[in-house]
């Protein structure tokens, strides 16, 4: 309502004074009302008497609201100016800080309103005694009212969502500060960390990092998916950016990050999406050590293009030891698988064939059982890779295993174009 109290109805001036009078014969009574009205509310919001503090500030809030209204009446004052008492503001506040709702916040002004038309106004006779007169006025109040309530609560309503936003930026802030303090190693108290981040420092800490290269994906649902799968519904999830999403499960026993213990997960994951997971680790040091391991993991998979949605570290373990330097990596898997080293087919069939042998300690039917071939397939690229590479398997086997894994993981990375080879 844009006018003042009275004037959109076009009353006449005597029925506008009587509105103003009365307005001041309830402003006398105000605090009285107040009280009513509080008890009014608190029949049907019993939230509203959580706690002294809060109960106070309803008080408040009931006092300096009627008090701001029929004064407005009172002074022929648009509605249109009203802004919400300090009180209503704090009380709006209190009710973020305690977790309530903004419906049920809402709800005291509507209920406060109900009060106002059902109280205040049925006892507008007393104070006008023309029957057609207390009609024009009680109306007019009911206007004002009805436009009071929807601009205050309006106002009030923003000041919940502005304390929630408040509220829950301190509480990432402080979430924030207290995952940096962990992974720097610092001295921390367990116990108000764990408070702070709801999440358990004492068993075993599995980090893992969530990454993908669109906008639009809900990692914090992902990361979530990652803990349901290892027996933890609530793991603690810290944003890194739009498309990054860092993560922890605390679980009793460390769970199996196994290829089969992890293919389940994989088959949930949306296809845009990489999971690295760290090695599994005990206490402080486990949640620091094992999110390194989930960042460095993050590196090689991105370096390497891997395809596969979940990689546990341990896989590629040896990879990042070895790839910090990838000039010295190029020229490692070079010297040590000669023409082995180049793309193709054919010497990938080889690689492989050479590494399932070593993986099996020489075994050339559980590689060709792991390679899905025949045993002497595997005899015969094992065969070619020894001429290629220009010296036995059975030499220098330790930097031959590690050079191959560096080029099954790596590929193109670490490896000369086919041409150079051939």
């Amino acid at each position: 309502m844009g006018a003042r109290a009275g004037e959109s109805a076009g009353l006449p001036e005597p029925v506008l004074s009587e509105l103003r009078r009365t307005a001041a014969g309830l402003l006398a009574d105000v605090s009285s009302y107040a009280d009513d009205m509080l008890e009014h509310i608190l029949d049907r919001i019993p939230e509203a008497g959580a706690d002294d503090d809060l109960r106070g500030l309803t008080l408040g809030s009931c006092s300096s609201n009627l008090e701001a209204a029929l004064s407005m009446i009172r002074h022929g004052i648009v509605a249109s100016a009203a802004t919400a008492p300090v009180t209503a503001l704090e009380h709006a506040r209190a009710m973020a800080a305690r977790g309530y709702s903004v419906d049920v916040m809402l709800r005291f002004y509507r209920i406060g309103h109900a009060y106002f038309t059902e109280r205040i106004l049925t006892g507008v006779t007393s104070f006008v005694p023309d029957p057609a007169l207390a009609l024009a006025v009680v109306a007019d109040l009911q206007r004002f009212a009805f436009a009071y309530t929807d601009r205050i609560s309006s106002e009030v309503a923003s000041e919940y969502v502005a304390e929630l936003d408040r509220i829950q930026n301190r509480a990432r802030a402080a979430r924030t500060d207290a995952v940096r303090a962990l992974i720097a190693g610092d001295r921390t108290d367990l116990g108000q960390a764990e408070r702070v981040l709801s999440h358990r420092l004492t068993g075993w800490q599995t980090g893992f990092v969530c990454w993908t290269e669109r906008d639009d994906t809900d990692l914090a649902r992902v990361g979530t998916a990652v803990g349901v799968h290892f027996g933890a519904p609530h793991p603690l999830l810290v944003p890194d950016g739009v498309q990054a999403l860092w993560g922890w499960v605390s679980t009793t026993r460390a769970p199996d990050l196994s290829r089969a213990g992890v293919a389940p997960l994989a088959d949930r994951l949306p296809p845009t999406v990489r999971v690295c997971l760290g090695t599994p680790a005990q206490g402080p040091g486990g949640f620091r050590d094992s999110h390194a391991q989930a960042l460095r993991g993050q590196r090689i998979v991105e370096l390497a293009d891997l395809a596969a949605p979940v990689t546990p570290y341990a896989e590629i373990a040896l990879v990042d030891t070895m790839s910090g330097d990838l000039d010295l990596a190029r020229d490692f898997v070079a010297s040590e698988l000669g023409a082995l080293a180049a793309q193709g087919r054919r010497e990938q069939e080889e690689r492989r064939a050479v590494l399932a042998v070593l993986d099996a300690q020489g075994g050339l039917a559980a590689a060709a059982e792991a390679l899905g071939v025949h045993r002497n397939t595997v005899l015969q690229r094992l065969r070619r890779a020894e001429e290629r590479r220009g010296r036995p398997a059975t030499e220098r086997i330790a930097e031959l295993h590690a050079a191959l894994a560096m080029a099954e993981v790596l590929g193109p990375v670490v490896l000369a174009p086919a041409s150079a080879h051939h």
